[in-house]
């Protein structure tokens, strides 16, 4: 269990980690898109930022996906 929530931690902490450094990256980005949702549209964003956080989310999810489905160790 311990070795379970020490990878969820260090999945969520690396993910935070890394969408900080695409916030960062992203502000002087001069090409910007919509994307259209369906519903409605988003804002201007840059086009990089718009691939790193979806890069972002699938290290979340894939690490937090990883922690759930670890099997139980044999004690």
């Amino acid at each position: 269990m311990l070795l379970r929530l020490r990878l969820l931690l260090i999945t969520l902490g690396a993910g935070s980690a890394l969408l900080v450094v695409l916030c960062l990256g992203a502000q002087n980005l001069s090409d910007r898109y919509r994307l259209n949702l369906g519903v409605g549209r988003t804002a201007p964003l840059p086009a990089g930022f718009i691939v790193g956080v979806s890069t972002v989310l699938g290290v979340i999810s894939g690490g937090s996906l990883a922690a759930v489905l670890m099997p139980q160790s044999q004690r």
